[in-house]
């Protein structure tokens, strides 16, 4: 039985206790046959909850259906409100027998009405609701999916500029446009650079209307291939996992770096489940193995289709593949116009050359279009018949390709390369010099301009950087992406360089002067080949061994920009690993016998490339060398504020994993005062570190490390950041100040009444009850009423009881977290009872519903983890969430700062686990895209909370869930929208769960999803400038701290 049969079976089981019902109303006045009817009613129940269990684990592989998933929770909430009313239809009848037919009785049940028939209503309407809203549910969906099929999908595809519409694209459309086609791929095949990829992006980009799920690109190429790994099949498997969990991370089904530890047929049951349903078409990119394409072709319950393109032989021969052959004829037809565009010339204007040219070309579209680059404006027919005759010779000359390519390809790769050699020929020798060293890299992915630059300064070159570069892209050798600070190359460029790495290698390692060496080495490797990235970890360990203290210097600086530099989480993690091996075991050791400068250079690398599972082993190397005094005297001579900063930060973190004795030695001799400066809020770039450096310490020295600050003025200091300082200052002071009040710390003098009146509003609430609250004061003395009677009252179905009650449950709200109280609510179902007020059918009235989420925020602000744990037992939380979604403003407010103040309480880590075990994260993403203002106002704001207190996982969730797009999109519909990118970065920047390099990388991460999801809309320039703005703004701190003394 499937889901649905489940469904329709309970449907039915439903509809007979409808009929049940009926009959237990028409014996309400029967004494005897009344109580028969309940127990069928109960036994009803019973059946209907086996049923939903029985359903529910049969279909667990399916529930990541939200549909699906939310049928299954009405059903069980229904079976829950069946169970209870049929209960209190028992009670009704108990009393009914007892008092029998007097008098009173029947005064009584004719002014308020016979409560047996009152519940079996209640039942009736229960049922009734269930099953409309099934047929509801049902007609919605189809009117959402109608919708959805005339919608633009946020997945696309872009096509090439320059590649002019041909028959053969027609063709295809024709065939993917097949209803009840059989074979689901397309198989476009042809020579290396014959336009493969530039004819499947342009089909893709605009794909036929039946994929309502759109279209989505998928680049594999030689690297994930058996040959590339050297036949180890492991490597192979690691590979596609990457590409896999690449395109898993675009169409928001799993996070940014969860890839890390996933074997392949795990990866292949995501890919599966994420595919359900979807009718997307999927361009899979240079395929080199077979193999891929099998696995995708095996993927069942969905209506996408494969468009494949290889020039890998043993691909072709894929027997459900509808093959597509790009031969010299089609290539023929366009060739001339590709020629037309990268030459700049309109047909009149062509030499009568032109013709021969493309002959000589093959019309092969990448050959065409670097000549016409190189021939860029030219109309002399004198320089187009040496174009043609040199184009013969380097062809001659070029080196042969490489054995991966087919014996079909060899005239053309010849051709091709001829192609190259004649373009960089018409280019300046330092041109030419920069690409050919361009072979260490890895051109797999986008590679950064910081990266060519750096390797462009090895050199020691004259001109500009970005002159050199444009030529480049002017000849098609490298193409920049559209607004975006990174460059790729064609494979067949980067196939032409293969032979060149070894002499790029040389080059740049072992021909430059070796600061130049230093200043590469980090780049290449972080963005080398596999086959660079030994000999510059060879090359950056001889610096150290041979202890070249200026080469070490320029060395870490270049460390801390390349890491910078990395394009996801996975590769900066993996790079900073790398880096921490290789400095890791030689601190103690220039600390030893460096010079100040270096020692500085040192700690300032350590913030970034050190993280804290690193620091165990740095503080028993530094304990052991005796560079921990070292550090501690340097610290008290320095000037620099940065350098403050950064030895300070390293002392405090090396102080958690030493003894105390050594501890205690750090926390009094690190300068408090010169600490105390650097809060100001002037000094707002050096504010993280500074906190990061508190925070150690305080978890360190207790109380007397407060002491020591609270002598220093840096409570003071923080008091001012909550009036004058950033939003991200005053969230960290906050935090700080709390942590004070519960080490002890005596701040009632500096911190009274009269000066938090003055504070902000956000500042106050988080303050107040730690400072104002006595904490010698007996529970019984907040008590309103007696504990018995607000349980007898919130527990009434009068509005006005349940809300006295309440008012009583605030007070002792007051005092959630002394033992006491916390026994007296925590053991009662006081939490049932407003689980079940904040329900939208249980109560009418929105006061009720809306002092209880009050109340629950007040227990979670003040009990903290064990209320948000029994919150979470009992679907408060999601609750609150459902509330935030209805329709008036007053219950939304409520819910959003309910929720607010759980996710920031003790325990709140709790929640955000739930959240990520239940996909609420995607859900909140996704009421971005509600209709109603208020809703997404507040789910935004959410977001924003999840954003400052969550972990790496959450943070990349919301990224993977789309998150940026959205937010864009809720910004270009204006007001009260505006800024909701910026806002959302700035939640990020005061995250204090990813260290500081992590949050760069994700800032700039988010930077490349806004410029691609504004492109061409008229608030591009603004949108852009202010978002780079505000992480320029939120990485001051970080960024102050790698800058050159």
């Amino acid at each position: 039985m499937d889901a649905v049969q489940a469904l329709a079976s309970a449907a039915q089981l439903v509809s007979a206790m409808v009929s049940a019902v009926g009959a237990l109303e028409q014996a309400a006045s029967d004494l005897a046959e009344a109580p028969r009817r309940l127990q069928v009613l109960e036994d009803f129940a019973s059946d209907l909850d086996a049923l939903a269990r029985q359903s529910r684990q049969r279909h667990a592989h399916k529930l990541h259906a939200p549909q699906l998933e939310r049928q299954f929770l009405s059903l069980g909430r229904l079976v829950d409100q069946l169970r209870a009313n049929v209960g209190k239809a028992r009670e009704a009848l108990g009393k009914k027998k007892g008092k029998g037919k007097g008098l009173a009785w029947v005064l009584r049940s004719s002014v308020v009405g016979d409560p047996l028939v009152r519940y079996v209503k209640l039942i009736k309407d229960d049922l009734n609701w269930w099953l409309e809203l099934q047929e509801l549910t049902q007609s919605v969906g189809d009117a959402i999916a109608s919708t959805a099929r005339s919608t633009p999908s946020l997945v696309r595809v872009k096509s090439e500029r320059g590649y002019p519409v041909s028959k053969k694209c027609s063709y295809v459309r024709e065939l993917l446009e097949r209803d009840g086609g059989q074979r689901r791929v397309v198989l476009i095949v042809g020579l290396s650079g014959i336009g493969k990829s530039c004819l499947a992006r342009q089909i893709a980009s605009d794909p036929p209307g039946n994929f309502v799920d759109g279209a989505i690109e998928i680049s594999f190429g030689r690297w994930c291939s058996r040959a590339a790994c050297n036949g180890c099949r492991s490597e192979y498997h690691s590979r596609l996992v990457r590409k896999i969990c690449t395109f898993l991370v675009q169409i928001g089904s799993i996070d940014l770096k969860e890839e890390n530890g996933k074997d392949l047929d795990d990866v292949c049951c995501l890919l599966q489940t994420a595919l359900v349903g979807k009718s997307m078409l999927i361009l899979l990119d240079d395929v080199w193995e077979q193999d891929i394409v099998d696995r995708f072709t095996k993927l069942y319950d969905n209506d996408c289709r494969y468009l494949v393109t290889t020039r890998d032989e043993a691909i072709h021969e894929i027997a459900e593949a509808e093959k597509v052959e790009i031969s010299k004829d089609d290539i023929k037809e366009i060739s001339k116009e590709i020629l037309l565009y990268h030459c700049l010339l309109r047909v009149g204007e062509l030499p009568s050359v032109a013709e021969v040219l493309l002959d000589r070309c093959g019309h092969h579209p990448l050959t065409v279009a670097v000549m016409g680059k190189a021939l860029r404006k030219e109309t002399r027919v004198e320089k187009w018949e040496q174009a043609i005759s040199n184009l013969s010779a380097y062809a001659t000359c070029a080196p042969g390709p490489v054995s991966y390519v087919n014996e079909k390809d060899v005239e053309t790769t010849l051709t091709i390369f001829g192609s190259f050699e004649f373009s960089l020929e018409a280019m300046p020798e330092n041109s030419r010099r920069f690409f050919m060293v361009l072979a260490a890299i890895s051109w797999e992915e986008p590679v950064p301009e910081a990266c060519l630059e750096s390797i462009w300064s090895a050199l020691v070159q004259d001109s500009l950087f970005s002159i050199v570069v444009s030529k480049l892209v002017e000849g098609s050798l490298i193409i920049k992406l559209e607004d975006q600070l990174l460059y790729h190359m064609h494979d067949m460029v980067s196939l032409y360089l293969v032979s060149k790495t070894n002499d790029a290698v040389h080059t740049l390692l072992s021909e430059s002067i070796s600061e130049y060496a230093a200043l590469v080495a980090p780049w290449l490797f972080v963005f080398g080949k596999e086959c660079v990235k030994g000999p510059a970890e060879q090359k950056m360990r001889s610096f150290f061994s041979l202890l070249e203290f200026m080469e070490i210097e320029i060395l870490l600086g270049s460390t801390t920009q390349a890491l910078m530099e990395c394009r996801s989480i996975s590769e900066f993690e993996a790079s900073r690993l790398g880096f921490s091996k290789i400095l890791g075991p030689r601190v103690a050791e220039i600390i030893s016998i460096g010079s100040p400068d270096l020692i500085f250079a040192v700690t300032e690398a350590i913030t970034i490339i050190f993280f804290q599972s690193d620091y165990t082993s740095l503080a028993q190397s530094l304990e052991i060398a005796g560079s921990i005094d070292k550090l501690i005297d340097l610290l008290g001579v320095c000037k620099d504020p940065s350098t403050v900063a950064n030895v300070s930060s390293v002392l405090a973190k090396i102080s958690e994993h030493v003894d105390a004795a050594i501890a205690d030695e750090i926390l009094s001799r690190i300068p408090m005062d010169r600490i105390s400066d650097l809060l100001s809020p002037e000094n707002e770039q050096w504010h993280e570190i500074v906190f990061t450096t508190l925070s150690s310490l305080t978890k360190v020295g207790k109380l007397k490390a407060v002491e020591t600050m609270i002598e220093s003025g840096i409570d003071k200091k923080l008091l001012v950041l909550l009036g004058n300082g950033s939003e991200i200052s005053q969230h960290h002071a906050i935090i700080m100040l709390k942590t004070f009040c519960e080490l002890g710390a005596p701040l009632q003098g500096c911190m009274g009444p009269a000066v938090l009146i003055h504070l902000p509003w956000h500042a106050r609430i988080s303050l107040e009850r730690f400072i104002l609250f006595d904490q010698n004061l007996a529970p019984s003395a907040k008590l309103q009423q007696p504990f018995d009677m607000i349980r007898h009252k919130i527990l009434q179905k009068d509005n006005k009881n349940i809300i006295e009650a309440i008012q009583g449950l605030l007070s002792l709200s007051e005092r959630a977290n002394d033992t006491t109280v916390q026994d007296f609510l925590l053991g009662s179902n006081l939490f049932d009872r407003l689980a079940l007020l904040l329900q939208h059918r249980e109560v009418e009235s929105n006061q009720v519903k809306s002092q209880a989420a009050f109340l629950v925020m007040k227990l979670a602000c003040n009990g903290g983890e064990p209320y948000v744990h029994r919150f979470l037992e009992l679907n408060i939380v999601h609750e609150l969430i459902d509330m935030m979604q209805c329709n008036i403003g007053e219950l939304q407010d409520s819910a959003y700062y309910a929720l607010h103040q759980i996710v920031f309480a003790k325990g709140g880590s709790l929640v955000l686990q739930r959240f990520l075990q239940l996909g609420t994260i995607e859900k909140l993403v996704n009421l971005l895209d509600c209709k109603s203002m208020k809703t997404k106002e507040l789910a935004m704001q959410l977001l924003v909370d999840i954003a400052v207190v969550g972990t790496k996982p959450c943070i990349e969730r919301m990224l993977a869930s789309q998150v940026v797009e959205k937010l864009v999109a809720l910004e270009k519909s204006g007001k009260p929208f505006s800024g909701a990118v910026s806002r959302y970065i700035q939640g990020l920047n005061m995250c204090k769960n990813v260290q500081s390099a992590e949050r760069a990388v994700m800032k700039q991460h988010i930077l490349r999803k806004v410029r691609s999801a504004v492109r061409g809309h008229k608030l591009e320039a603004s949108l852009v400038a202010s978002v780079e703005a505000c992480i320029a703004e939120g990485s001051k701190g970080a960024s102050s701290s790698r800058k050159k003394k």
